[in-house]
């Protein structure tokens, strides 16, 4: 039986492990950005998907022989074309920033990943006409208004450290941008990726996967993606000279080296896991699961927030934007309670 009470507590333990997954990056000493990205990403699009899968997913192998191609297909290119938005995420992070990034590129994705499966696979006008659809929308709404708020606490942030700060000059400032615009539409692509993969899930819970059925889709979504990135990053790297950072001849310890890659496959591990918790919440929406997406990515923006903060990257903004930060994390608060509440309503209503 569904709970939408306990599928927005796991989307939010996902929007923790999302929030928080990049910042191992930190930890990585004398590697290329593009190294440390083939060694998450493998972790991310690959390992981890295909361990849990292993795990939680019974006749893993069959289930993904015997899916419908047109599901397998859809999933796989709509994941490469997710592919291309992870890039932008990364790199823009290292532009602009934890807070702002998340807010611009994941609010975009919260929008486009709700909208577009509802009037590509319809359900739009259904779905909200649903005993507890008008709370539902209208937490919807209320997240919306959170995002936009936190944009507006990130833009004050902007502008009042940019004249002391170096390293946030307006050139990194614009292509940051713009690779947050990219990075939030194509992250909104990859929940159509899911949604196109929905028949593999409903395979696997014909034997068995229970609540875990999204894990069997998951790593159809996440191989594309994992492809696009490693020709990128390989091609890069080749051209750049950075692959010498995984051997010898690079001048990198062997000690060093085994800590970069166990800090790239803690995040990416961290990333995948989000979508771990994203797939076991959705289940537990019941009636909303059309929910799920705007749901976790305002959890997302809200704990990146929180790591920002921690990451003192809001140590010097003024008090007047400290408190819009604080009124923009309570009003997504707020949107996680109404969503939740509508959903709770609805599924009482059904039962």
């Amino acid at each position: 039986m569904s709970s939408p009470i306990i599928g927005t507590v796991l989307h939010a333990i996902g929007g923790v492990s999302a929030s928080s997954c990049y910042v191992p990056f930190h930890r990585t000493k004398s590697w290329s950005w593009g190294s440390f990205w083939l060694v998450q990403g493998l972790f991310a699009w690959i390992l981890m998907p295909l361990f849990i899968g292993l795990l939680t997913v019974p006749e893993f192998f069959f289930v993904l022989r015997n899916a419908p191609s047109n599901a397998l297909w859809g999933a796989f290119l709509l994941g490469a074309v997710y592919g291309f938005g992870s890039m932008s995420f990364g790199v823009s992070i290292r532009y602009i920033g934890y807070s702002m990034t998340y807010t611009l590129a994941i609010g975009i994705s919260a929008i486009v990943g709700t909208v577009l499966p509802l009037m590509i696979f319809g359900g739009l006008q259904t779905y909200f006409s649903n005993p507890g659809g008008d709370i539902v929308l209208a937490g919807m709404v209320v997240s919306v208004v959170g995002v936009a708020l936190c944009g507006w606490a990130g833009f004050r942030r902007e502008r009042e450290l940019v004249p002391a700060n170096e390293g946030l000059k307006k050139s990194r400032m614009f292509i940051g941008l713009v690779l947050s615009l990219i990075a939030g539409i194509l992250s909104g692509v990859f929940n159509i990726s899911l949604e196109f993969g929905q028949p593999i899930s409903d395979l696997a819970a014909e034997y068995g996967a229970g609540q875990f059925e999204g894990n069997a889709k998951l790593i159809v979504s996440t191989t594309g993606c994992w492809l696009v990135n490693v020709i990128w990053f390989t091609v890069a790297g080749i051209k750049n000279q950075t692959l010498t950072d995984f051997t010898k001849s690079g001048g990198v310890p062997a000690a060093i080296r085994w800590r970069n890659f166990i800090w790239s496959g803690l995040a990416g591990s961290l990333w995948f896991l989000q979508f771990f918790f994203y797939g076991l919440g959705h289940v537990n929406m019941g009636n909303f699961q059309f929910a799920s997406w705007v749901l976790h990515m305002s959890m997302l923006i809200f704990f990146s927030y929180i790591i920002g903060v921690l990451m003192k990257e809001w140590k010097q903004v003024s008090k007047r934007t400290y408190l819009v930060l604080l009124f923009a994390l309570f009003v997504l608060i707020l949107s996680f309670c109404i969503i939740a509440y509508g959903s709770v309503l609805g599924e009482a209503v059904s039962h």
